[in-house]
C-alpha cells in the first residue's frame, strides 16, 4: 500500500514533527510500499524521516499516486487558528474521495469548529472516511453526537519511548506567542516562579522558534529581573534535544499540549498552561495541574505540583 500523510508539517513545530516521525515509522513497519509526507518544507522532511514528500499546495500528483490518505494527528480539523486551515485540510481529505482514495483519520483531536459550513463540510467528510481515531475523549463524544463512530486512541507521542532521568534541581518553563499572553500574564508567572524555584535552574524551552522564542527571551529576561540568575533560553531543538531537555526537568511548566504530553510520559511534575481547549482536555485526562491566562491567583495550582 501507498500512503500520503496529510499534517502540519514542515513547520518546525515540535508535536506535529514528533507526530510525523512516528506515524511514517508506524506505517513503514507495517509494511508500506511508500510513505508520501505533504510539507511546507519538502526537502527536509524527505531528510529528517527518510520518506517522500510533497508541497503542501502541490499534492495532487503525489495524491493520484496514493492508496491511503492518512489525515493527522494533532489537531487539523478544528477552525479555531483558523478557518482557513480548516478547509485546506478539508480540501486534501475532499480530494481524496473524489479520487476514490481510502480516508483515515488518524489520532485527532477533532474541533472545536465554531462556523455552521466548517461543521457541515467536516461532518460530511468524516461521514466517508474509511477508519477514525481520535485522541480523547471530547473528540470521539462530539463525532457521536454527529452519528460517527471512531476509537479513541492515545496521542501518538504516547508511543515513544522516552527516558525518565528527572534529575533535581531544573525547572522548564515552556511559552508560545498567544493573545492572552500579555505582560500581566508574564509577570504574574514571572512572580509565582521566582517565589517557589528561587533555587533552581530555568530552562525557558522555544519549542516553535519562529513563534516561541521571541516571548521565551522576554520572559527569561523577567526571571532574571526578580533575582534568578540561573535562567537560560534554549531554541534551535531538534526532536531528541526536546525529548532529552525534558526527561531531565524536576518540574515542567507548559503551554503546548505536545511539551505536556512529553513531560507526561517522562513522569515530570507538570502544570498545564491552557491556552487551547485540547490543553484543558489533557490536562484533565491526566489529573495536571492548570492555569487559565486569565486566572487572578496561580498559587493554588503551582501547590498541587509539590
Amino acid at each position: 500500500m501507498k500512503y500520503i500523510v496529510s499534517g502540519y508539517i514542515g513547520f518546525d513545530n515540535f508535536g506535529d514533527e514528533a507526530i510525523a516521525h512516528v506515524l511514517s515509522e508506524k506505517l513503514k513497519k507495517d509494511g508500506a510500499e511508500k510513505v508520501t509526507l505533504i510539507s511546507s518544507n519538502p526537502e527536509k522532511t524527505k531528510v529528517l524521516y527518510k520518506v517522500d514528500s510533497c508541497p503542501m499546495l502541490k499534492f495532487l500528483p503525489a495524491l493520484i499516486g496514493s492508496d491511503v490518505l492518512v489525515s493527522g494527528g494533532g489537531s487539523l480539523l478544528q477552525d479555531v487558528t483558523s478557518l482557513k486551515s480548516l478547509i485546506y485540510y478539508l480540501i486534501v481529505i475532499y480530494s481524496a474521495l473524489f479520487l476514490r482514495k481510502k480516508v483515515w483519520i488518524y489520532a485527532q483531536g477533532i474541533g472545536p469548529i465554531n462556523s455552521k459550513v466548517g461543521q457541515i463540510l467536516t461532518k460530511f467528510a468524516l461521514k466517508k472516511a474509511e477508519k477514525i481515531s481520535v485522541r480523547d475523549q471530547k473528540s470521539q463524544e462530539l463525532l457521536k453526537s454527529w452519528g460517527i463512530e471512531s476509537e479513541l486512541v492515545k496521542d501518538p507521542i504516547f508511543e515513544l519511548e522516552l527516558p525518565q532521568n528527572n534529575s533535581k534541581g531544573t525547572v522548564g518553563v515552556q511559552l508560545r506567542k498567544f493573545e492572552g499572553v500579555n505582560d500581566n500574564f508574564l509577570e504574574k508567572l514571572a512572580d509565582e516562579i521566582a517565589k517557589r524555584f528561587s533555587d533552581k535552574k530555568i530552562e525557558v524551552i522555544s519549542l516553535q522558534d519562529s513563534i516561541d522564542t521571541e516571548v521565551c527571551e522576554e520572559f527569561a529576561q523577567k526571571l532574571k529581573t526578580k533575582g534568578l540568575n540561573n535562567v537560560e533560553v534554549l531554541k534551535e531543538l531538534s526532536l531528541n534535544d526536546v525529548f532529552e531537555t525534558i526527561s531531565n526537568l524536576e518540574y515542567l511548566i507548559a503551554m503546548r499540549f505536545h511539551a505536556n504530553v512529553v513531560g507526561i510520559k517522562s513522569g515530570v511534575k507538570t502544570l498545564a498552561i491552557n491556552y487551547d481547549p485540547k490543553v484543558e482536555k489533557l490536562a484533565q485526562e491526566y489529573n495536571l495541574p492548570y492555569i487559565n491566562l486569565d486566572y487572578k491567583d496561580f498559587s493554588e495550582q503551582f501547590g498541587r505540583l509539590f
